[in-house]
């Protein structure tokens, strides 16, 4: 693999950042980063035992760097003869499941991709970088909404997906135009069908969309959410206040035994430390939302922990997104399959049935124990978390 002089170390480089900077562009003294206590431990980050590239993605110089990072940690990429992917099934769907979790595939984004979509309620458009995610949530959402085994898909075609991003500025309609979310401008949101900080080591995809963002003189606001703490590449970067990021986080019933692979909640929490104060909106996707045995201790301790980890946090900008646990008839067969042993409750009895847009099935919590919930997190949040504000409810 060749990069043909491009310059694969600008502006990926961690070494020397730039000041953190605030909404404002003022520069925030690094030694103030420095406050986090206790000291966050060294990264969880994934390292794929098999790296891959199609030809399509040596035609672009995002490909390049990408392939210039993953070599640099010492991982061999292997190029394809052809854009399809290859070697992913094995002889059972449990093979299958382990050797595709366990590969990165370096690939041009589909065309259909670079047609932007509204994402309700989040944001008023979403556009990917990557597709697949190398965690073991055993509650994952993209059981069933992504096809063929589950790998992990960069997009070497980062420049291009940027470029495109221009002509949706003020065209949104589920935040730009609602009047409790209008000062977020327009929105775009690049991690629905990945996790961003599980990649960013691999890819620095994400860096540059913060920066791309920060460079965009213009009322618009990039979106990411993760379960990972790896944000120590993110403090230095020139955001502007136009990226705001969410840490997802639940009660430890569920991140110690259905979210396999991810960071701990703890370091999830001091790493939203970090990004605010380095300037960063920040925000919590407490998701899924599981009615577990004593679930308002549980997460009622969880947003002590937030509380006191934000606490002196200066021009604090919170936001919360709370989403309840469902499934799908689908989605259901696929995690039993990927985790047969899984204690996840799934149990359509108990559950109210729900019709999508289109006519899909859905499970979710019953009416009264929706109530509950939602009645007990608004509570509770205004409560522990009073600068803190609830973007939607589902």
């Amino acid at each position: 693999m060749t990069t043909d002089s491009i310059d694969v170390s600008t502006p990926l480089a961690p070494a020397a950042p730039a000041a953190p900077h605030s909404a404002s562009g003022e520069a925030i003294a690094v030694h103030d980063l420095d406050t986090v206590a206790p000291p966050p431990r060294p990264a969880r980050r994934w390292i794929p035992k098999r790296v891959v590239a199609t030809p399509a993605a040596y035609d672009h110089a995002h490909g390049h760097r990408i392939m210039a990072l993953v070599e640099a940690q010492g991982i061999e990429v292997e190029r394809l003869r052809g854009n399809r992917l290859t070697g992913l099934r094995g002889d059972t769907d449990r093979e299958t499941y382990a050797r595709a979790k366990s590969t990165m595939a370096i690939v041009v984004s589909p065309p259909a991709r670079r047609t932007l979509q509204p994402i309700a309620p989040s944001a008023d458009w979403r556009f990917d970088l990557a597709e697949g995610c190398p965690a073991h949530c055993q509650y994952c959402y993209l059981a069933g909404s992504l096809s063929g085994p589950p790998v992990t898909r960069v997009y070497a075609d980062l420049d291009d997906i940027l470029a495109g991003l221009a002509g949706y500025a003020g065209r949104g309609t589920i935040t730009s135009r609602r009047e409790h979310r209008r000062d977020e401008g327009t929105t775009f949101e690049a991690s629905c069908y990945t996790d961003p900080l599980a990649l960013d080591h691999l890819t620095g995809s994400w860096r540059r969309a913060v920066d791309h963002f920060g460079a965009w003189d213009a009322p618009v606001q990039l979106r990411w959410t993760t379960k990972f703490d790896d944000v120590g590449p993110f403090l230095g970067l020139a955001h502007r206040g136009r990226t705001r990021v969410r840490l997802s986080v639940n009660c430890r019933p569920v991140t110690t035994r259905v979210e396999g692979g991810t960071s701990r909640v703890e370091d999830r929490i001091i790493a939203l430390r970090r990004l605010a104060l380095a300037g960063y909106p920040i925000g919590l996707t407490i998701a899924p939302i599981i009615a577990v045995p004593d679930w308002r201790t549980h997460y009622g301790e969880l947003l002590n922990d937030v509380a006191g980890a934000l606490h002196d946090v200066p021009n604090l900008d919170l936001t919360a997104e709370l989403i309840t646990h469902r499934f799908t008839p689908g989605s259901k067969e696929i995690l039993l399959g990927w985790y047969p042993r899984t204690r996840l409750e799934m149990d359509e009895e108990s559950r109210s049935r729900k019709h999508g847009k289109f006519g899909a099935i859905k499970y979710v919590y019953p009416p009264a124990t929706m109530a509950e919930l939602r009645t007990w997190f608004h509570d509770e949040i205004a409560a522990r978390l009073p600068a803190c504000r609830i973007l939607y409810w589902t």
